[in-house]
């Protein structure tokens, strides 16, 4: 079993239902030193996927730069469309969806986003996360553009108004097919979340696809919160996250792929982490999480880089098939 651990890393303010163009700052950026004890306790890398701001920010560099260098972290991108250059202006409130930003502002966003990153911090970024998890076919057509080997925007299981349709999307890594793009497809890697029974998502499925108007969405909306567990410390409980990862594993899963965001690691930086107390029993959850990863089965830490590279050397001995096959516990 592989593990990741992605980290949106990126400005404050993002949880008071604002998204401001100029953001406050990035000091929660600092507090990713609470997370050491991942690699310096288990061996497990983190991948950080940072945002335009994130990079450019002098002390935010400093913090990142050590990562790579001292834990070999992986420094991956974040997109957010509402303050990455160039900015206009639209008709309706921000965040607008990616579908709806003409190609070539999103396409320069991008650009803009990994410039950032290989000017300030010195790597060239292969894996990418849409901020909101807001992936859409055009925002999927421009990543191997920009030199993306690994997206890890969707969330199984999840569907909010209007949003990217991904509730039955797997829950391990599959390829996306990019139309004109050749050579090894950009390899998806979805967080992980599994149903508690299976079958029930599909049937949900259908369920709202007979229900008029956003009343199906909203049905889809509320199944990962009473039917799906997941591995995310922040969205759940640790009996679920152990429950989580067992049930992908025991269906034949390969991949788990644990996320969080670097403003819930500092105090205050969210609603629902509003003191030092909060934010150290999420790290304790963590801790636990992880020993009990160790101690219930083998389980190595990878990279989303690093997940590329495994599927991409099975491929050239014919096997990548199988690691590619469409899978999961639909």
């Amino acid at each position: 079993m592989k593990l990741v651990i992605s980290i949106d890393v990126e400005e404050e303010g993002l949880f008071s239902g604002t998204y401001a163009r100029t953001p406050p700052g990035v000091g929660n950026v600092a507090h990713l030193q609470r997370l050491e004890f991942i690699p310096r306790e288990f061996g497990f890398p983190l991948t950080l996927l940072v945002t335009y701001h994130a990079a450019r920010d002098p002390v935010s560099r400093q913090v990142l730069e050590y990562w790579r260098d001292r834990y070999g972290t992986e420094i991956g991108a974040h997109l957010h469309p509402w303050n990455t250059p160039p900015l206009i202006e639209f008709s309706e409130p921000e965040p607008v969806r990616s579908e709806k930003i003409p190609r070539p502002i999103l396409r320069e966003k991008l650009a803009n986003l990994v410039g950032s990153i290989q000017e300030n911090l010195g790597v060239t970024p292969r894996s990418f996360r849409m901020g909101r998890f807001d992936w859409g076919p055009q925002l999927l057509s421009l990543l191997p553009e920009m030199g993306f080997q690994v997206d890890s925007s969707m969330v199984p299981l999840d569907q909010k108004a209007g949003g990217p349709r991904h509730f039955l999307a797997p829950n391990d890594p599959f390829p996306l097919a990019v139309p004109g793009y050749t050579g090894l497809p950009l390899v998806e890697a979805p967080l992980t979340m599994v149903p508690l029974l299976a079958g029930t998502p599909r049937l949900m499925h259908r369920l709202s696809r007979a229900v008029p108007g956003a009343g199906g969405e909203r049905l889809l909306s509320w199944f990962r919160y009473v039917l799906a567990a997941g591995i995310h410390p922040v969205w759940y409980p640790l009996a679920s996250m152990r429950l989580a990862a067992a049930w992908h594993r025991s269906r034949g899963g390969r991949v788990l792929n644990m996320f969080l965001h670097s403003s819930e690691i500092a105090p205050g930086g969210t609603p629902q982490f509003p003191d030092a107390a909060a934010v150290e029993r999420l790290i304790a959850k963590i801790r636990a999480f992880l020993t009990w990863l160790q101690k219930t089965g083998p389980v190595q830490g990878i990279t989303l880089a690093e997940l590329y590279q495994k599927v991409e050397a099975l491929v050239r001995e014919g096997q990548g098939r199988d690691w590619l096959r469409v899978r999961g516990s639909k």
